[in-house]
């Protein structure tokens, strides 16, 4: 039984981490998208959209069978249920790359329009968090995890200074309002992603330590 179960959790790492590649993969392209106004690469996202979800009812179910099945205890618990919240969080994050992938199709309707710095520094931010948090997870890395748990405040100031950028667009382009909205729609998207990474990057000092962090990261 002891053999089945860690066979059946070494399956359950490899498909987790598909499923970050996958997501990552679809962040990737939505924020290209944006930047080189490629719709059929938006258009690519949003498909994909559906196979990421069937793909993490495929591992929660995964999780609940071997829950049921094998009645783990300890690590090995600790690892089943981080597995699934961090499942997902994952698909959460490919909803708002999706969603990321539909503005950009919104903006192409009215290029061009400026992408501001603060917008292309946050996208950047994101991809980097989500790629490390990403390790972080495959390889159980701790160190890791806690250096992405200090890199979201920089996202959240990024998407106050949007604001500002967004307002003035709209008091000297009001014909485009809704391109800016999009804007920071997107920004808001990117925020959001970067909660998730941080839920993900909790999770992973979880697995290793045994500790809850959630509420009370310094300065949070």
């Amino acid at each position: 039984m002891h053999i089945h179960l860690h066979r059946e959790i070494g399956t359950l790492k490899k498909k987790i981490s598909i499923m970050g590649g996958k997501v990552e993969d679809s962040l990737q392209k939505s924020i290209r998208a944006l930047t080189t106004n490629d719709v059929a690469l938006a258009e690519k996202v949003i498909a994909a959209d559906r196979e990421i979800d069937h793909f993490e009812i495929e591992i929660e179910e995964e999780c609940l069978k071997i829950l049921a099945l094998h009645q783990p205890v300890a690590v090995d618990l600790r690892f089943v249920v981080a597995i699934l919240k961090i499942n997902n969080d994952l698909e959460r994050i490919a909803d708002l790359a999706t969603n990321i992938a539909e503005r950009a199709i919104d903006i192409r309707r009215c290029h061009p329009i400026h992408i501001p710095k603060e917008l292309e520094e946050m996208a950047t931010k994101v991809q980097a968090m989500l790629k490390d948090c990403i390790d972080a997870l495959i390889n159980l890395n701790e160190l890791l995890a806690q250096d992405i748990l200090t890199r979201d405040k920089e996202i959240d100031e990024l998407h106050k200074q949007m604001y500002g950028f967004v307002e003035e667009g709209i008091r000297k382009d009001t014909e485009r309002i809704g391109c800016y909205i999009n804007l920071l729609s997107i920004s808001r998207q990117l925020e959001r992603i970067g909660d998730q990474v941080t839920n993900i990057a909790e999770d992973v000092v979880y697995l290793e330590s045994g500790q809850i962090i959630r509420h009370n990261i310094s300065g949070a």
